[in-house]
């Protein structure tokens, strides 16, 4: 069984025991997510095609880990002005693993 979920404002597709990288979303490790904005749902018997969304699907997930990823840096620069700054950005991310979809 294969889904697609929106979350975060991209969308994944998963099926059961996958792991994902997802945008972070609220919740200690070992709790249960629920996903509820479902755009497809299929395997090889049935597909169901949601517009947007898939009514009565649900995809469950349970959290893994709360982090951030690797630092990515970036640079202002305005010609002529000696004008120059460095930074960087850690984005944090929600590890889930997907437990069921129905």
């Amino acid at each position: 069984m294969l889904a697609v979920i929106k979350t975060g404002g991209k969308q994944y597709l998963v099926k059961k025991g996958t792991k994902v990288k997802i945008e972070k979303i609220e919740g200690e490790i070992g709790d249960k997510t629920e996903f509820s904005e479902i755009l497809f749902v299929g395997d090889e018997k049935e597909i169901k095609v949601g517009t947007p969304f898939v009514k009565g699907a649900k995809v469950e997930g349970k959290i893994l880990k709360q982090d951030k990823s690797k630092k990515v840096w970036g640079i202002k620069h305005k010609a002529k002005k000696r004008y120059k700054v460095k930074f960087g950005h850690r984005q944090p991310f929600t590890e889930v693993e997907i437990t069921k979809i129905g």
